[in-house]
């Protein structure tokens, strides 16, 4: 287990929160060319930013301020900006099929994740949703990513390294079969092919109430997870999908792009909750609920039949 401290990482949340507006040596920024080019580097001293536009030299970036107009030596003008953490997000170098920024973002608001969270993550892969929760956890949140391929360990080591991030985070080469270190963690998620298989484990790691999320790409391993939860402490359970179009900003002819981000995968959220029949009796079932039930409890081999008679369904 390591716990990965960076320098770099307390300096940019500063800079963010506090509002610098002058990108020291060190840190990132971006160029947008007047093409729609975007350069993501980071400024080193004496380190000229060379391309078909001319030559950018590094002190006139560091010089300038976040928002302003830099001139390379021949005079093409470039837009100055400071990466956001939808920009790191992006920029990151991946192995492994990630997490898109609307799902990353919508993942992080259902887990409840802010200053002072807790949270696991498994497994790491590219580190995206890594960097976002260390980005939101804050200094006195922490994150606990496991990963169990040592290349995409190492992979996420340096994404994390590379943006600035993972003051918080303590990272874990292992097969979560092994179980997690953590008992007490506020939320958890699974980013595994069959997660339905760490269940116990993922509840043995959190406390009472914790917030779990889960990402799955296909139907199968949604209904598998699903057969897996309805025996083990969950409740408030959700499936859903994040899908985002974007639209031409062009105030006289508004239109929707020709593309989108549609399907990535499934999301499904849970809370952890003790398990009671009374609750679950008293839980108010229409004919399809019934029917449901009696399917559900047949398939579980349980004895007894207390949903009625479906003969006017």
């Amino acid at each position: 287990m390591i716990l990965v401290r960076r320098e770099r990482s307390t300096r940019f949340i500063v800079a963010f929160y506090t509002g610098e507006f002058m990108p020291a040596y060190g840190d990132l920024f971006i160029l947008v060319t007047p093409k729609g080019k975007r350069i993501m580097r980071r400024l080193r001293e004496g380190e000229d930013v060379h391309g078909n536009d001319g030559v950018l030299p590094a002190a006139d970036i560091a010089a300038a301020e976040f928002g302003q107009i830099v001139v390379t030596r021949q005079g093409c003008p470039y837009r100055l900006m400071r990466p956001s953490l939808y920009d790191l997000l992006r920029g990151v170098k991946r192995q492994t099929q990630v997490l898109y920024p609307k799902d990353i973002g919508y993942i992080c608001v259902r887990l409840g994740v802010g200053n002072g969270t807790h949270v696991i993550e498994a497994g790491s892969g590219s580190g995206t949703l890594t960097m976002a929760l260390s980005w939101f956890s804050g200094d006195t949140g922490h994150v606990y990513t496991y990963e169990a391929r040592e290349e995409f360990y190492k992979l996420s080591g340096r994404n994390l390294e590379w943006a600035g991030l993972g003051r918080n985070v303590t990272r874990c080469l292992r097969d979560i079969a092994e179980g997690f270190d953590q008992t007490d963690a506020d939320a958890l998620f699974l980013d595994v092919r069959t997660p339905w298989e760490y269940l116990d484990n993922a509840l043995a790691a959190t406390r009472p109430g914790a917030r779990f999320a889960f990402f799955v790409p296909t139907v199968n391993q949604v209904s598998a997870l699903l057969r897996g939860m309805e025996t083990r402490a969950f409740a408030d359970i959700e499936v859903e999908e994040v899908f985002i179009r974007r639209w031409k900003a062009l105030a006289d002819r508004l239109r929707p792009d020709d593309r989108m981000i549609a399907h990535t995968g499934f999301l499904v959220f849970a809370r952890q909750q003790a398990m009671s029949e009374a609750f679950d009796a008293r839980t108010p079932k229409g004919t399809r609920e019934r029917k449901q039930e009696a399917a559900r409890r047949e398939r579980l081999g349980l004895d007894g039949d207390d949903n009625g008679d479906f003969d006017d369904a």
